[in-house]
């Protein structure tokens, strides 16, 4: 590269790929890179999914605006369903519309085509022209609702849009994020946030096999055309010219996003998928080296505040010469019997639900003779349904700090291991705490160096569990509010469930 190559200012381009609804999580992105990081960009592209975010980018709004929009997406409102077709059984032109997410939803983000169209910077839409066969690549000045709608039209799901005698259809069969387009403008950098999953794992059903085989299309032309960059760039480090003349710097942010791409009945999924996007690219920017100038908190979403807590006792042993869960708890006769009675206490139910790490506080007390009898839990905390990628798999995690009879500081860390085995499993997934007692107050990340003292098993009873139920309680401003905390804690603990055991019906709930 020559000394005018390097000199020469970088031109950088978002890439605002599709994934459906899942692009909810692309809006917790923006929110970091756009507002607390403070990039800037000099080409914006987007297609399916990714043209609402585009067209909010587009609009002016800032990264927060935008996630906020999909944090409180009214999304009951946006549904609509093409009964007049259904008589038409196979021959139906679709199984939904688009009117009411035009309707309710547009109006909701306070879309405003004329601030759209005057948008200065420089920007791509993608959409598919049925009628002519070709991909077209639109500038915001050409761009109006119905195209917008187009541009996530869904073959089966929704019904082509006519424009200009013209039928547009999504473009994610031919591409779902335009890199390629990108470069031709001039980028050198591609920033990419890819929502598709990347699963590996076949499903049966209509449902499933559609959008497996968008998977196919989008994955398939995506991982392509990073081939011919990479290729591109071997080319140019080698000293030839490369397919396009210069170095394409890749920084490729994705994540597997526990929302249905179409199917979605709960607006606390998708402020859970956007704050899980702001976590993410916080991690993403520190492991990049790219230091944040306005780090603030993941606000509330709301000012209204509801509590619930519940009590529940687990009971089991644990052996003091064991580090293995398994062992520790069958070694008869080394083994001492541990209890533990906590009240876990959620604060804030709605924080809770939408905060992709389900955190709360913990009170109660741990007993066990060989450490003093009854010892109160000085501080605790309880993490419930977390996952590190594969949603389809879960952990309820617990932290309890406290002092043995002698006053030494002592950390009872456990899990329960929420996955889907052969069999019915879910009673024991989530009844059975795999313990270990460490020395010291530890911390997470202090775990692996700990020394353990003992390692077992304790478990939820079946008439513990009944009279857990019995422990519930709800604090709110009112009757309603407290119902209301509590079917939302009750919906968001089946939808959960869902994601690891009913994943076989829809890969992740629908609420």
């Amino acid at each position: 590269m020559n000394q005018v190559e390097q000199s020469k200012p970088k031109k950088r381009s978002l890439i605002m790929a599709g994934g459906g609804l899942k692009v909810a999580l692309q809006a917790g992105v923006l929110q970091v890179w756009l507002d607390e990081v403070g990039l800037k960009f000099d080409h914006a592209d987007g297609a399916s999914g990714g043209v609402f975010n585009l067209a909010m980018y587009c609009q002016g709004m800032s990264g927060t605006q935008i996630a906020n929009n999909w944090r409180n997406i009214p999304i009951l409102q946006g549904m609509s369903f093409n009964w007049m077709q259904y008589p038409k059984l196979l021959y139906a032109r679709s199984i939904l519309t688009m009117d009411k997410f035009r309707q309710n939803v547009f109006s909701a983000w306070g879309l405003d085509w004329e601030k759209i169209r005057a948008w200065k910077g420089e920007a791509t839409f993608n959409v598919y022209n049925f009628t002519k066969h070709q991909l077209e690549v639109l500038t915001p000045a050409q761009m109006n609702e119905d195209l917008l709608v187009a541009c996530g039209s869904l073959p089966i799901w929704f019904p082509p849009v006519e424009v200009n005698d013209n039928l547009y259809i999504d473009a994610v069969y031919l591409t779902d994020a335009n890199l390629m387009e990108a470069i031709r403008r001039g980028a050198d950098e591609l920033w990419i946030i890819w929502t598709v999953s990347e699963r590996s794992e076949w499903r049966d059903g209509f449902i499933a096999n559609y959008f497996q085989i968008i998977e196919t299309s989008a994955n398939g032309h995506f991982r392509q055309d990073i081939r011919r960059i990479e290729a591109n760039n071997t080319a140019i480090a080698n000293g030839g010219s490369g397919e396009f003349g210069r170095h394409i710097e890749l920084k490729i942010l994705s994540a597997e996003v526990p929302l249905h791409y179409l199917i979605n009945l709960s607006s606390d999924r998708f402020a859970e998928s956007v704050n899980r996007g702001v976590e993410l690219a916080r991690q993403w920017c520190q492991e990049q080296g790219i230091v944040s100038s306005n780090h603030g908190d993941i606000p509330p979403p709301s000012a209204v505040v509801n509590k619930i807590s519940f009590t529940e006792q687990m009971k089991g042993y644990i052996n003091f010469s064991e580090s293995d869960y398994e062992q520790g708890f069958k070694a008869q006769e080394k083994r001492s019997y541990l209890m533990v009675r906590l009240t876990i206490k959620i604060d804030d139910v709605e924080r809770f639900i939408t905060q992709p790490q389900h955190d709360a506080a913990v009170e109660g007390y741990i007993e066990c003779e060989p450490l003093g009898g009854q010892l109160a839990v000085q501080s605790g905390s309880f993490n419930l349904f977390v996952d590190e990628g594969d949603p389809t798999h879960k952990h309820m995690l617990y932290r309890l700090y406290f002092q043995d009879q002698s006053g030494n500081p002592l950390t009872l860390t456990g899990f329960k291991d929420v996955k889907d085995d052969p069999g019915f499993d879910l009673w024991s997934d989530t009844s059975t705490l795999y313990t270990r007692l460490l020395s010291g107050h530890i911390t997470p990340e202090e775990e692996a160096q700990a020394e353990i003292k003992a390692a077992g098993i304790i478990r939820i009873h079946l008439p513990d569990f009944v009279k857990q139920l019995t422990t519930f309680r709800t604090e709110g401003s009112n009757i309603a509010a407290r119902t209301s905390a509590l079917t939302r804690f009750g919906i968001f603990f089946l939808g959960k469930l869902w994601d690891v055991y009913g994943n076989q019906v829809l890969l992740y709930g629908p609420y």
